[in-house]
């Protein structure tokens, strides 16, 4: 049983656990997106981080736990921008074609040039020499859309028979082209990404509605 001196003592050693362990991920992230997975090493992490070796040991285990650690919280913010834009822009009471387009406009102009989302691409783009999350965790934006996706077939706004291929289609005529347009050129105007989400979508509804 803890004394009581040790349980007085706990909040603020549990702030400075957390605190450092802020810190190591801060520090492993810049390094893991500047120089790569293989090239990191854990004494650089430890020396960014202003911790001891063994303190980054301690928390993360080793390199792979680590490198988990920082992807797995970009990819939480991704999600959670995506989640939030599903919740206010694919809305039941609002036009489906006003709702996709505002959707796909909103990750597209709101996430894609963010630096977390930079920092999730450039991670993630380090597979397979870095470790990748599980694959729960990975498709978690699509399932989250598939949903949404299932949820405007049930209601008659769209007509998919599978509603996961309807959201890979739709993410393909839409987010993925503009993605593969800006990765090329990146001089590409709201106006020109606008007009590609544009046809993306008629086309979408075209096949889907």
């Amino acid at each position: 049983m803890a004394t009581p001196r040790a349980t007085a003592r706990t909040p603020g050693r549990r702030l400075q656990a957390e605190a450092k362990q802020a810190a190591i991920l801060d520090a492993a992230e810049a390094l893991f997106v500047s120089d790569g997975y293989e090239l990191t090493s854990v004494d650089a992490i430890s020396a960014r981080a202003g911790v001891s070796k063994r303190t980054v040991y301690d928390h993360f285990g080793d390199k792979q736990t680590l490198f988990r650690g920082v992807l797995g919280r970009a990819n939480d913010a991704v999600v959670a921008t995506v989640r939030k834009a599903i919740d206010e822009e694919l809305t039941e009471d609002r036009d489906i074609r006003d709702a996709l387009l505002g959707f796909a406009r909103r990750v597209t102009t709101g996430m894609f040039p963010t630096s977390d989302y930079a920092t999730f691409r450039r991670l993630s783009s380090q597979a397979p020499v870095a470790p990748r999350l599980p694959e729960a965790a990975r498709d978690q934006p699509e399932r989250m859309m598939e949903e949404r996706f299932a949820k405007f077939a049930a209601d008659g706004k769209l007509r998919p028979s599978d509603p996961r291929r309807a959201m890979q289609h739709f993410v393909a005529l839409t987010m993925r082209l503009v993605l593969d347009v800006t990765d090329e050129d990146r001089t590409v105007g709201k106006a020109e990404i606008l007009a590609i989400l544009t046809d993306g979508v008629d086309v979408f509804l075209r096949a889907y509605r």
